[in-house]
């Protein structure tokens, strides 16, 4: 996204003022919503976003690192906001000190006609000033933890932490009421337009274009494109002139935030990738324009790639990362047996090497890593014929190769029970007892420290064959079947006050799917439903800070029994069984799964209707 801003810029500077409208449509809500958090005032922060625009705008030239924009505009609104409260603290009334807090100065907006605003402000108060900021970017910004760590310049996993620790110290009615009110209070529309508009009459020196490199990424390919680089694609200026021609075939209007774009219908167009597109460096582009910056808000992202099979084939393995490298334990091949085997594979060469078995043969079990440390916790194995429920754990040091064995877990359960570690305690969730065929709710964490066990709550639904997830502080037992149903149902576990609480539903319903947790998102991946038509190879991500799901592009192979893990930013999916209608089918198959870092673009209620409306009639 950054490669975005610097051709924008590069445009700006050389003659094309509207084309800073994409940057105002980009860092908008986000700017504003850094300088309401700074001064508790929406018709002051919305002066500040302008006068911020119009201060980078004017300086655009002094700006030695293009793609740094966002950070710039974030200190420029930094500084207006300071000197508002220093002019205000100068008003007689108002002694001024220094690192005195808005709330000291008394220039929060009047709320005498408005509670919701009191309730807000009283919300806001009540928490320490760095969740504060946070929260305001999130609820009144749209920004989720990723970008907020962005923009401040900050870790992403500190924002997570401080989004919710300050979540967790309020009410959920004080969070939906923070929702609606800043929703209530959010930028006007017609404000780009307004900039636009008023950057017109602005001059800046043009400087000399820059070579532009052409081993572009994708985003930045259709920024080329879309700021008529290319000659097939236009921006629309305000007065409605059209330059350029399109393509053959249709050619509409997006409307993306404020800035509508003139695009041709690309999803059937890849053969232009060897033809038109040849010699440009656009022609590895063009094929996924669809999934581009400027094109329609997609349901589907990401990119999967085939990596090396590991050795042994086999369905129900665990597999957990530590420093950088992947080990895949234990699992089961049909007609050939359980298995202690573990292999390490290491993502950067794509290669598999065999390391120290794991003490106990077993399928259907989890792992969970703490301190570098990897538990295997409970299973099945076949005993006098007929599958026996395990509470065996036993603990894999990859440093030194070596296992040994930990306390048992209190409740033996098989058939994916699910696990996750959260501040250092692994909590072992649900299941399924094979003999009896009993499906648990049982919540037990353990504590590796002491090696001891001890009970939680229940989880609210029994259930096995689901995934537990781990992020911010918080599980999320997704799915599952309770031996009648598929199910959907997400649950939220607060490990600190030992609560539930329901969640979004995941789209599909469906058991035996393996998950994984990347950039502050919870991916579903695969997995088994019969009235579907058996195996899955569907691809879901949930966003917990927003409660909502996206669909994903799918794994290119359909699976149920497999396992996830994360490492150096991808995600990989690793065995299970791939054999329909009931049959069994243990495969070595791994994938890798590059969700991207592209964003859909909400235009909801920002469009003016007397620019965003306009209709784009076919260039004869």
């Amino acid at each position: 996204m950054r490669m975005a801003d610097r051709y924008i810029i590069n445009k700006c500077l050389n003659g094309d003022s509207t084309a800073f409208g994409m940057l105002v449509d980009k860092y908008k809500e986000s700017v504003y919503a850094l300088a309401y958090s700074k001064l508790r005032n929406f018709h002051d922060a919305e002066d500040v976003t302008q006068e911020a625009f119009m201060k980078a705008y004017q300086n655009l030239r002094t700006l030695r690192q293009w793609d740094d924009f966002h950070a710039w505009i974030y200190a420029i609104t930094n500084n207006i906001c300071k000197m508002m409260i220093r002019s205000r603290s100068r008003q007689p009334d108002c002694e001024f000190i220094e690192d005195q807090t808005v709330k000291s100065l008394h220039i929060k907006e009047s709320y005498h006609d408005d509670p919701m605003l009191e309730l807000l402000h009283e919300a806001l108060d009540s928490l320490p000033e760095i969740y504060q900021q946070v929260l305001t970017l999130h609820y009144l910004g749209g920004m989720d933890g990723t970008e907020i760590a962005e923009f401040l310049g900050m870790s992403p996993t500190s924002i997570w932490q401080r989004l919710s620790r300050a979540r967790s110290l309020l009410r959920k009615e004080m969070l939906d009421m923070m929702s609606e009110t800043f929703e209530q209070n959010r930028l006007k529309a017609g404000f780009t337009f307004r900039i636009v508009e008023m950057v017109k009459r602005v001059r800046i020196n043009p400087v000399t274009p820059k070579a532009l490199p052409w081993g572009l990424s994708l985003a930045t390919g259709i920024i080329i494109a879309v700021l008529s680089i290319g000659t097939h694609l236009s921006i629309i200026n305000p007065t409605g002139s059209i330059s350029g021609s399109p393509l053959p075939g249709e050619s509409k209007v997006l409307k993306v935030g404020e800035y509508p774009v003139d695009v041709i219908k690309v999803s059937n167009i890849s053969v232009l990738s060897n033809q038109q597109w040849k010699g440009t460096g656009l022609g590895s582009v063009v094929p996924s324009l669809q999934n581009a910056l400027f094109m329609a808000p997609q349901d589907e992202g990401g990119a999967w790639t085939k990596k090396s099979d590991i050795a042994v084939a086999r369905e129900s393995l665990a597999t957990s990362e530590v420093n950088g490298k992947i080990y895949a334990i234990g699992g089961i091949k049909p007609n050939v047996g359980f298995f202690s085997t573990v292999e390490e594979y290491d993502p950067a060469t794509d290669k598999w090497i065999m390391k120290t078995d794991m003490p106990t043969r077993r399928g259907s079990l989890c792992t969970c890593v703490v301190n570098d440390k990897i538990y295997a916790i409970g299973g099945c194995r076949w005993e006098n014929e007929q599958a026996t429920s395990l509470s065996i754990v036993e603990e894999y040091d990859p440093a030194n190769d070596k296992w040994i064995k930990k306390a048992d877990m209190p409740t033996p359960r098989q058939l994916h029970l699910s696990a996750s570690a959260v501040n250092g305690k692994i909590y072992a969730i649900g299941g399924l007892d094979a003999p009896t065929f009993t499906t648990f709710a049982v919540v037990e964490e353990y504590d590796p420290s002491a090696d001891t066990w001890r009970r939680r709550a229940d989880m609210p639904t029994n259930r096995h064959s689901f995934c537990a997830s781990a992020l911010n502080d918080r599980i999320y037992a997704i799915g599952g079947t309770n031996g009648n149903n598929y199910l959907s149902i997400v649950e939220e576990y607060d490990p600190i006050t030992d609560k539930w609480t329901r969640k979004a539903d995941m789209p599909t319903p469906r058991g035996w799917f393996a998950s994984a947790v990347l950039n502050g998102k919870i991916y579903t991946i695969g997995g088994w439903n019969r009235t579907l038509g058996g195996e899955l190879s569907i691809v879901e991500e949930y966003d917990p800070m927003k409660d909502k799901w996206t669909k994903m592009a799918d794994m290119p192979s359909q699976r149920s029994d497999l396992s996830a893990s994360v490492a150096n930013g991808r995600i990989y999916a690793i065995g299970g069984d791939n054999a329909p209608d009931g049959a069994v089918n243990a495969v070595s198959t791994v994938e890798e799964y590059d969700p991207g870092t592209g964003k859909s673009i909400n235009f909801k209620g920002k469009l003016p209707t007397t620019w965003g409306d306009v209709k784009l009639a076919r260039n004869k």
